[in-house]
């Protein structure tokens, strides 16, 4: 995953470019993110000579903060305080909360709102996806 751009909480109609501000590739209430993120196919992970745990740890460094929001118990099962927008390239499956996947195809679009998903790869080629992710602000109140 590379974070190609970022706007900060508060910045001006002219956004900035990654920048060593970020803390998190989760952004915060206000902050925006693109980010580029390529998805091997599952067998890859299937594979005998796949460590799980390099994985995570190197997830980790690429991508922090998105690691606080993975389910230790469901791989890739994520839900962030996000509205994301995702455009594809290839194919992958969305695996929703209810357990349904969706396959999804060359230039869909997808738009989530703090829903809990995971992105599954079955076929044999890699998928591209595009992400713009808007943090969301927090409600006050009740």
């Amino acid at each position: 995953m590379t974070v190609a751009w970022a706007t900060p909480a508060g910045a001006p109609a002219s956004p900035h470019g990654p920048t060593p501000f970020l803390q998190s590739v989760v952004p915060g209430p206000g902050e925006s993110m693109l980010h580029i993120a390529t998805f091997p196919p599952d067998a890859v992970m299937q594979s005998p000579s796949f460590n799980p745990a390099a994985t995570v740890q190197e997830h980790a460094a690429q991508a922090p903060g998105l690691v606080n929001y993975l389910e230790q118990d469901n791989p890739g099962t994520h839900k962030t305080p996000t509205v994301d927008y995702a455009i594809l390239s290839g194919e992958i499956c969305l695996e929703l909360d209810d357990g349904k996947l969706i396959h999804l195809r060359q230039h869909d679009l997808v738009v989530q709102n703090a829903t809990r998903h995971a992105l599954r790869n079955p076929v044999p080629q890699s998928a591209t996806l595009a992400f713009v992710l808007f943090g969301q602000v927090k409600a006050e109140g009740c």
